[in-house]
């Protein structure tokens, strides 16, 4: 009785010891991430601090990171389940101008916002049944999408920029109404954010997005429904662009065809700095909102300092391209 039960022991150890191991070094990532923070604080109160430390210049931070953010909590999920999107920017302008036709504001505000948040989830659910079961490659079908939301959107809009009218002003109030000086649209993205780290480490649907991205097949034979749990993936990424196009229209007050142009280039670098593996099943939310402000710092800082911004797209790319590099060394760091 007691050898078996010393055999016991050193595989219930190990198991125990995984997590904590993991948990350690998603802590030191979250820790390596805040001191990037610091450092581009430092650097915005050497280089501009008239500018840079001013409660104006705050709420511009938040209010861009805002629109992004929602945009990358969806990224993450999608990213971590082992897939990629790339019509988030095109999905939201789409959702942007549709809600924003004459047709659809003579409802009114609320049926504009739940006009932008079902043509977002709409095209995230052709995205996820194209890929699912139609069995395309994810970079092939949003890319597909990005193109396809794009021309429907310059179409519907005439290549005109649509403003919401003022009797519709509800909208225009979620980034003009503020609570103790911050806009209610960064109050959105923080519930977003919230809603969105205990969907992924609360809930069965969060454990079978890590089961998916770390081995499908592994996943498929534990009893999870791969095909359709992708397919919600990328329908919750929809609907994460939808509640974006209402932030941007409550931002630019207009619904636009150009809006979102190049958003899943930040959402997509955002995740990957955050963490998040691109061969999935590792990442978390946390990470990914401190790589979307790493990256809007880097944005305001340019901006103050009249940089180019063709060398922001340069320092951008920069910064995705270490972060893919040091991911492959930490992973065959930890290869056995």
């Amino acid at each position: 009785m007691s050898e078996p039960t010393r055999q016991a022991h050193p595989p219930a150890e190990k198991a125990h010891a995984s997590p904590i191991r993991g948990l350690a070094l998603g802590e030191m990532r979250h820790l390596g991430l805040i001191g990037a923070l610091l450092l581009l604080v430092i650097v915005g109160l050497i280089t501009r601090p008239e500018n840079f430390a001013t409660a104006s210049n705050l709420v511009s931070i938040l209010s861009l990171a805002a629109t992004i953010g929602v945009i990358t909590v969806g990224a993450t999920f999608v990213i971590i389940g082992g897939g990629i999107d790339l019509s988030v920017g095109a999905v939201m302008a789409l959702a942007s101008v549709w809600a924003t036709t004459l047709a659809t504001q003579s409802y009114g505000p609320v049926v504009m916002a739940i006009c932008a948040i079902l043509v977002g989830t709409g095209a995230g659910l052709v995205n996820g049944l194209l890929i699912a079961y139609g069995r395309l490659v994810p970079f092939i079908a949003t890319l597909a999408m990005l193109v396809a939301a794009r021309g429907l959107a310059q179409r519907m809009s005439d290549r005109k920029t649509q403003l919401v009218q003022s009797e519709n002003s509800a909208i225009v109030e979620l980034s003009t109404t503020r609570v103790l000086g911050i806009p209610l649209l960064v109050y959105i993205f923080a519930l977003v954010v919230v809603l969105g780290w205990i969907v992924l480490n609360r809930t069965t649907f969060g454990r079978r997005t890590y089961a998916v991205g770390g081995n499908p097949e592994a996943a498929r034979l534990a009893g999870i429904d791969v095909r359709r749990h992708t397919m919600l993936l990328y329908a919750l990424s929809g609907l994460c662009c939808g509640i974006a196009a209402i932030l941007i229209m409550a931002r630019t007050t207009t619904g636009s065809s150009t809006h979102g142009d190049l958003y899943e280039l930040d959402a997509i670098a955002a995740v990957i700095i955050g963490g998040t593996l691109l061969t999935g099943g590792r990442g978390t939310i946390v990470g990914s909102i401190l790589g979307l402000l790493i990256f809007t710092l880097i944005t305001n800082l340019f901006i103050l300092n009249g940089l180019d911004t063709s060398d922001q797209l340069i320092a951008k790319g920069l910064i995705i391209v270490v972060a893919v590099l040091l991911q492959r060394r930490n992973l065959k760091e930890r290869a056995p």
